[in-house]
């Protein structure tokens, strides 16, 4: 299907080679896998192409049996979000991630999907996330923990190769928060977390050809180090999180940011709870996204009341569900 852009998107989009299978215009940032797919390159494209212009208004689903998110943003807004965050942490709940991305996209939504990995050794679940893992040892081809993490690695590559087959491409954003030190993926130092990701990505693009996958690296907003950047061939997007108290741009988290990516690569606030106030955004601020976290992050009025919502997602820096292009959509 070609591109339609709506009310409020300009022709910057098709300009920039949004058709299914079409070359990507000169000059347009590459991918990090040189094989990556049209849909992945298509959807590149658009988002260099709104970066420091606008904003994807983002929501994460709850990984709960009740995902009351997008009924709730659509009561208080009448709007949906551009970005749909999905999680890996159960599964169980697998066959259902991949039904709700599919639909998602189907319905011209983007996808982004994270993995609270539960440690290797021990299991799955958020709380099992935040145990160690013997890391270094897992590096060593031939342990036994190696081959746990491979095997899990192997387990998720399987079902993000679905999303792949049905032709959805993907923000990928494994080991978030990688420079703190709550996860079992950041307890480690900033050498392991580096070898550990570019495992992955080498795994996931080499061996089972996840080329629909958009990598984004992202950071803990108290601790944006250089040390961890596993250098720009292993990602293609760059972001940190931090939970304010306010709905402030964050604009020192993204400066510490671009102080190591430059302007290699667009820059996503990939978790929020309160959502920043979309008139403070700017140069010192031009986030690519924001993703509010589920739950009592949205509904809270601590958080995000109702009416800011509202007028929030009707801002004209931020896009939501219904100013997409079709991108790539089958």
């Amino acid at each position: 299907m070609g591109v339609m852009l709506n009310r409020r998107e300009t022709l910057a989009g098709a300009a920039l080679g949004l058709l299914p299978g079409r070359v990507i215009a000169a000059g347009v940032r590459t991918l990090s896998n040189p094989r990556a797919s049209a849909g992945a390159r298509a959807l590149y494209a658009y988002l260099w192409s709104i970066y420091r212009r606008r904003t994807l208004t983002g929501q994460q689903e709850s990984p709960g049996r009740v995902r009351d998110e997008l009924p709730y943003l659509r009561r208080n807004t009448g709007r949906q979000p551009a970005l749909l965050g999905l999680d890996y942490i159960h599964p169980h709940d697998w066959p259902g991630v991949a039904a709700r991305a599919i639909d998602w996209h189907r319905a011209g939504g983007l996808v982004t999907l994270c993995w609270h990995w539960g440690a290797p050794d021990i299991g799955t679940g958020y709380e099992n996330s935040k145990k160690d893992f013997d890391l270094p040892a897992a590096l060593t081809s031939g342990t036994p923990q190696h081959g746990l993490m491979i095997r899990q690695m192997d387990a998720v590559a399987g079902q993000l190769a679905t999303l792949r087959d049905a032709g959805v491409p993907v923000l990928w954003r494994p080991f978030h928060e990688f420079s703190g030190d709550w996860f079992w993926w950041g307890k480690h130092g900033a050498d392991a977390f580096r070898r550990l990701w570019v495992v992955m990505h080498d795994r996931y693009t080499r061996v089972h050809r996840l080329d629909h996958l958009i990598w984004v690296l992202g950071w803990a907003g108290q601790k944006v180090d250089r040390a961890y950047d596993p250098g720009r061939r292993y990602y293609d997007i760059a972001g940190a999180d931090i939970y304010a108290a306010d709905h402030g741009n964050l604009s020192p988290m993204f400066a510490e940011v671009k102080a190591i990516v430059g302007d290699s690569v667009p820059i996503c606030l990939h978790e929020n709870g309160p959502v920043p106030d979309p008139a403070t955004l700017g140069p010192g601020a031009d986030w690519l996204w924001f993703m509010t976290w589920h739950t009592r992050w949205l509904t809270d009025p601590a958080q995000n009341t109702a009416e800011q919502l509202k007028a929030w997602y009707a801002s004209d820096r931020y896009v939501t569900l219904d100013e997409l292009p079709r991108i790539g959509r089958r």
